[in-house]
């Protein structure tokens, strides 16, 4: 190893990028180069000089090195994540609806540490690690570049890099304009639902376009049904309760702790036409759904998109009894032959997991189950096998019978 900046690895550690993944962590690194400085790119090399590729490291982070490509002789510069950026976006034009959607997700693009969503004619951009921080200019820049080619051109670029995680990698938590300002407040269309999304006070960037293809199963279910009652829990900014309000639903209730997020619901239902049917209140859901089971009251569709319950591996037993609890919930509110549709949006909960707390739910509410679908998370949030943390997202819908 001749390389001015380069790590080793232990012998017998790697196991992750070995098998495909991007991260490689403190407790696996030999040794390395003496002139480093975090947020360089450095060679990775294994125990026997085996050369593994090159990434940018953060001695700060437990996640020490960040793997960018695996050719050890990679020119890593301008051009290199100019062409990145390039395949990103070919992949949305092939995959997705492009007017809104994720169009750089971390280390599924092969881009780890940083998400850019598109929002019409605004990107909002989360840059996450100190090795990526120092090329965020220069994404962002590609970007507007090569979306223009494609006649779109962005008027405004908004930063949302204040998650905590920022903070594990000697980070400042930071929002605010990559250069001049502009109205924050973007009217979006998916699905033919407008939505205002607050890019600048909007969770995480401003909404959950993950759910994009999701919401339209059940704008599809319900345009199919006789004009259904539907309980929308955790609606956030209303989006599936307006779904199936389009879709002909003649009542929709959507609960949300937030009332800013009921808030910006209610809007949303008035700048759809929909505020004569689709209704939003503010209410801890955790505590209305029992209360409700013990009034006897039922719908024909309910839907249960609740908030990460885990995200760490050590609360998963405890995220595990908050969904049974809901879910029971949910099963018992539904009418017999009607659905259910829920989800759980954190890696951790991986999908075996998921469906056996699913499954303990029914014996609990004495239901029978008829899953009529099984998802993911949208395609612009693609799914990289080996990278475990790009699979987050189960969304099941299911026909729930009475025992008979």
């Amino acid at each position: 190893m001749t390389d001015s900046k380069y790590i080793q690895l232990k012998k017998g550690e790697g196991r992750t990028i070995k098998a495909g993944g991007a991260w490689i962590f403190d407790n696996e690194i030999a040794r390395m180069a003496d002139d480093i400085k975090d947020g360089d790119i450095v060679k990775v090399y294994d125990f026997d000089e085996y050369p593994m590729g090159q990434g940018y490291i953060n001695r700060k982070s437990k996640i020490t090195v960040r793997m960018l490509s695996r050719n050890i002789d990679a020119v890593i510069d301008e051009a290199f994540f100019k062409e990145r950026v390039k395949r990103a976006w070919q992949y949305r034009k092939d995959n997705v609806d492009i007017s809104s959607c994720r169009v750089i997700f971390g280390e599924a693009d092969f881009l780890p540490g940083i998400v850019v969503d598109k929002y019409e004619d605004v990107l909002v951009v989360e840059s996450l690690t100190l090795g990526i921080d120092k090329w965020k200019n220069v994404i962002i820049d590609a970007l507007k570049d090569i979306m223009s080619t494609d006649g779109i051109m962005i008027r405004g670029v908004y930063e949302r890099s204040d998650a905590k995680v920022r903070l594990k990698e000697g980070l400042e938590r930071y929002k605010g304009f990559i250069g001049p300002k502009f109205d924050t407040e973007v009217i979006i269309t998916e699905n033919n639902v407008k939505y205002y999304v607050d890019v600048e006070n909007g969770q995480k960037t401003g909404f959950f376009l993950d759910q994009k293809y999701n919401r339209l199963a059940m704008q599809n279910l319900v345009s199919r049904m006789d004009k259904p009652s539907v309980l929308d829990c955790f609606t956030h900014t209303g989006s599936f309760a307006l779904n199936t309000g389009l879709a002909g639903a003649r009542k929709v209730l959507g609960l949300d702790a937030s009332e800013l997020a009921i808030e910006e619901a209610r809007k949303n239902a008035e700048l759809n036409g929909l505020s004569d049917r689709v209704h939003f209140e503010v209410a801890d859901v955790l505590e209305w759904l029992p209360k409700k089971v013990e009034e006897g009251a039922k719908y024909d569709v309910v839907i249960l998109d609740p908030p990460a319950f885990t995200k760490s591996r050590d609360t998963i037993k405890k995220a595990a009894k908050g969904y049974r609890e809901i879910n029971v919930c949910g099963m018992k509110l539904v009418r017999n032959g009607g659905y259910l549709a829920t989800c759980s949006c954190s890696h951790f909960m991986d999908n075996d997991t998921f469906m056996s707390v699913i499954a303990q739910s029914a014996r609990s509410a004495h239901k029978r189950l008829r899953q009529v679908e099984f998802r993911t998370q949208s395609a612009d949030h693609p799914i990289l096998w080996s990278a475990d943390e790009s699979y987050y997202l189960k969304f099941y819908i299911f026909q729930v019978c009475e025992e008979e």
